[in-house]
């Protein structure tokens, strides 16, 4: 019995740091989840998988630049395939959206030895880019976001704080894409979204990973180390006291 109640003891210690951790990790701004989608697959080059006899059953990592005849553009002479903004105001003591605007064009990912189709309407959010981020007062708001955020405020309560982000991929950037290479029925290789949509990054894999790890990496760190602790201990406790009560 008091092996049974100290197994018990570790268990629900694991499950504590576990916890603990996981709350940790969303505290940093860390987005391991995408990380780990992002980092996980091989990287090839677009040539590569045209070339190859036998087409990769995982996601892969593709390295490519950006083709495309019809970009958005914008009036700082920008030319984009994807621009998605965000913005929300602090209402009801939560941020809430005013907007959420999307807007992409499909484009050709190449290198020197060919050239496969992408659509990033059919990406994960958020794109792994770094935003353009802006805070102020509700008061700054122009239209349509004026209005929109008023309508909140009446069901809401007052709006204390506003704010927009902005992630945006322009022809000039250099990509990397997960995604699944599927060989069609008349032997072409073409791109499509694995499960949860397209992982792309504009910027160089550690870049990403350190973006990604978010403000607070040190802690994002000891909180990943914290959550494979807690892990650990919560199944020793568990198969622990199994066995203690078999016994």
């Amino acid at each position: 019995m008091p092996l049974l109640v100290a197994f018990g003891v570790i268990a629900a210690a694991g499950a504590a740091i576990g916890l603990a951790s996981w709350v940790a990790l969303r505290t940093a701004g860390a987005q391991p989840a995408l990380a780990r989608r992002l980092a996980g697959p091989r990287e090839v080059r677009v040539g590569q998988l045209l070339d190859a006899v036998d087409i990769p059953e995982r996601p892969v990592r593709v390295a490519g630049r950006i083709r495309c005849r019809d970009p958005l553009e914008t009036g700082g002479g920008e030319r984009l395939v994807a621009f998605h903004r965000d913005v929300e105001v602090t209402a009801g003591g939560r941020w809430r959206s005013v907007e959420r605007l999307r807007e992409t064009r499909s484009f050709e990912l190449w290198d020197h030895d060919g050239s496969l189709t992408v659509d990033p309407a059919a990406a994960t959010e958020p794109l792994v880019v770094i935003p353009k981020v802006w805070r102020g007062d509700p008061t700054e708001l122009e239209e349509p976001h004026t209005s929109a955020a008023a309508r909140l405020v009446e069901r809401h309560g007052s709006a204390t704080a506003a704010r927009s982000v902005i992630r945006t991929i322009d022809v000039t950037d250099r990509l990397l894409v997960v995604a699944r290479a599927v060989r069609g029925d008349d032997g072409g290789v073409r791109l499509e979204p694995p499960a949860g949509g397209f992982v792309i990054t504009t910027l160089a894999l550690p870049d990403a990973m350190r973006l990604l790890g978010g403000p607070r990496r040190r802690l994002a760190a000891l909180s990943v180390i914290g959550l494979g602790l807690g892990l650990a201990l919560a199944v020793i406790g568990v198969t622990g006291a199994l066995l203690a009560a078999v016994l």
